[in-house]
């Protein structure tokens, strides 16, 4: 048995990542909705099996779509999941899943009575294959406890592509922590296995796109658990000399080892993605973990399917977007003045 899935919102190209793992793990893709119409052809010539809706409703109303994907404006997120939810329905967005603590209070009292799920797509975590394998050996043992993650996520600006305008100001995606550094939260989280977790500083700024005053180009910040610290570093500053997006790192200590994740390109001349490095007790060591496979789309699956919480933990999805909100609430500004 498998399931039938529905794209809502075509706004990031991150719904390709979400079609892609849940259709290669067996989901049949039903309809796509997406108000600005110049958007659908290119999906449609994608995934020339799915069927253009006219409405939302004609979506909501089909009881073969069990779960809603897609990637809206992320100032409407809240609201299309509350409707997918009241609908019977699982709803699936990319990150950030809200911008405001008045959406994540009623997404969380909205999923409670319905029991549907409201799940955010964490690509740095479900969709890198260094990830994965990272995770797999720190649930293992091999590096003692996690004691500490150090996550960043560098990204080029994109200012000269097409863009909607929803990219440049906060307002829309709720600043750059709660946007880009939720993906570090959630892998903090994720492994060190923390349930108490406080913001202990955190700081934003724009300090080279001030041609959009709403902007923010960096934001860093400190987690602390009952057993583990974070730190955080977030922006749009990637130079055009790097041959990707962005180097985004993770570090993951442990108290008899540790892991280096170079993500999406290796500086050092590895060529291609996914290079993990660990260092224990007897070697260190390199891991090529290119052809990794991804779970989270076969678990997810599962999950509506078995009501389970195998792919992502609710509560664990919540936290994570409760300590983005906060992070980017209580930063200092540090923008230079002019």
């Amino acid at each position: 048995m498998s399931i039938g899935i529905a794209a809502v919102g075509l706004q990031h190209g991150h719904v390709h990542n979400m079609v892609k793992a849940l259709r290669d793990a067996g989901a049949t893709l039903l309809w796509v909705y997406e108000p600005e119409s110049e958007l659908v052809p290119p999906f449609v010539e994608a995934y020339p099996e799915v069927k253009i809706a006219r409405t939302l409703d004609e979506v909501l109303d089909d009881p073969a779509v069990h779960l809603v994907i897609g990637t809206t404006n992320p100032a409407d997120r809240a609201d299309l999941g509350i409707i997918v939810m009241q609908h019977g329905k699982d709803y699936a967005c990319d990150k950030p899943g809200l911008i405001s603590f008045d959406q994540l209070e009623a997404v969380r009292r909205v999923q409670a009575e319905t029991g549907r799920f409201y799940a955010v797509h964490f690509g740095e975590r479900y969709d890198s294959p260094a990830t994965v394998k990272a995770a797999e050996l720190a649930r293992a043992g091999a590096i003692g406890d996690v004691v500490q993650t150090i996550g960043t996520g560098p990204h080029r600006f994109l200012g000269h592509i097409r863009r909607p305008a929803w990219a440049f100001d906060k307002q829309n995606f709720g600043g750059v922590i709660n946007d880009l550094a939720s993906h570090q939260i959630d892998q903090f989280l994720y492994f060190t296995q923390s349930q108490n977790v406080e913001v202990v500083q955190s700081q934003v700024g724009n300090f080279k796109h001030t041609q959009f005053p709403n902007f923010e180009d960096f934001g860093d910040l400190t987690l602390r658990s009952e057993k583990a610290t974070g730190y955080i570093r977030v922006d749009w500053l990637t130079p055009p000399g790097l041959a990707t997006w962005g180097d985004g790192r993770l570090f993951v200590l442990g108290t008899d080892g540790y892991i280096e994740l170079r993500k999406y390109i290796d500086i050092t001349g590895r060529p291609g993605k996914d290079h993990l490095f660990i260092v224990d007790g007897e070697s260190a060591r390199y891991i090529d973990c290119a052809d990794v496979p991804l779970p989270y789309g076969g678990l997810l699956i599962q999950d509506v399917i078995n009501r389970t919480q195998s792919a992502f933990d609710q509560s664990r999805c919540f936290l994570t977007c409760e300590l983005a909100l906060t992070a980017q609430s209580n930063a200092v500004q540090i923008t230079p003045k002019t």
